[in-house]
């Protein structure tokens, strides 16, 4: 026979398990993390990836794996949207931009910086030794000069004689997933839990000179949040910033969307952007790539053609974007 003592008793079990069941499946999914991971943008990233897995594989910091894999492409001459070899702008000039941010919402950037060949060991610089988080053109060259980094020429010949024979009609029209205006953007998560993020880039090729696209902007290019996740963007820098599309990511995770919904939603919101200002998504191409806490990852562009890389202990593999357009 139950008592009002004994059906009281139940009662309390029972909420208390209703109660403990959402920590012991936190605690669950904590436990089975994919981790370590990291994913990148584009083709490129393939390599890069080999760089940061050595650091991620031996148990090390997620940020020291996305610096040291984002410069394999910075210095790669045959990456012409990034770095050494990076198409310049209108007036000759190759200026690099680049962000990185780790688990502690620690931040540095440059912007419009020019004869270092890895800017984003500059923005860790100005991360971990200014009380600064952006440094910008001359500024940030004469810090770099400060920090020991070496100067040198990064217009590579072949840039040269593109920017020579663009300069016959000074067009500026860009081509979807052609890879005169992309980024690379890292994200990784160690095998401590530990979220970090960096993005590097030469910027659109001929650009006016002195423009800044997203890549440099905490929020708009990169974002981490230790306790949701990461995002990083690539692509047309402008529609980025209008949306501040990586912080919109990962506050779309932080409501509870997976990546991948969150990758999507952000894309749709660039579309509803430039719709509104009647412009064709003909030219346009924005893609992100996204990844929680728990190792689960997404991307998502506008159109298709889009890849990124994804390294974990599966391996590492290059995976095609799903895209808003199809053609």
């Amino acid at each position: 026979m139950t008592t009002r003592r004994t059906f009281l008793q139940k009662l309390g079990v029972s909420s208390l398990a209703v109660t403990l069941a959402p920590l012991f499946s936190r605690g669950r999914e904590a436990a089975v993390a994919n981790k370590p991971i990291v994913l990148s943008t584009w083709d490129f990233g393939l390599k890069a990836n080999e760089a940061a897995w050595q650091i991620l594989g031996a148990g090390g910091r997620a940020l020291d794996a996305v610096e040291q894999g984002v410069r394999v492409t910075e210095a790669d001459p045959e990456e012409r949207s990034v770095g050494y070899g990076g198409r310049p702008d209108r007036d000759g000039k190759v200026t690099l931009d680049a962000c990185i941010m780790d688990e502690n919402a620690n931040i540095g950037s440059v912007a419009a910086l020019q004869n270092i060949k890895h800017p984003i060991s500059v923005a860790r610089a100005v991360m971990e030794k200014t009380p600064h988080v952006m440094l910008v053109g001359e500024g940030a060259l004469q810090f770099a000069r400060e920090q020991g980094f070496k100067e040198e020429n990064l217009l590579t010949e072949a840039s040269e004689k593109e920017w020579k024979e663009w300069l016959k009609t000074a067009k500026y029209e860009p081509v979807v997933n052609i890879e005169n205006h992309d980024t690379i953007g890292m994200i990784a998560l160690d095998v401590h839990g530990n979220l970090s993020g960096a993005c590097t880039t030469s910027g659109m090729a001929f650009k006016m000179h002195g423009r800044v696209g997203d890549s440099p902007i905490i929020g708009a290019g990169l974002y981490v949040d230790n306790e949701v996740g990461a995002a990083t963007a690539t692509g047309h820098g402008e529609e980025v910033i209008r949306t501040v599309g990586s912080h919109l990511v990962v506050e779309l995770m932080r409501q509870g969307r997976t990546p991948q919904q969150a990758c999507e939603e952000a894309v749709r919101r660039i579309v509803k952007f430039i719709e509104k200002r009647e412009k064709t998504l003909t030219h346009t191409q924005v893609g992100f790539i996204a990844l929680n806490k728990a190792g689960d990852y997404g991307a998502y562009c506008i159109h298709s053609g889009f890849s990124f890389a994804k390294y974990d202990r599966q391996g590492n593999e290059l995976i095609k974007g799903k895209s808003y357009l199809n053609s």
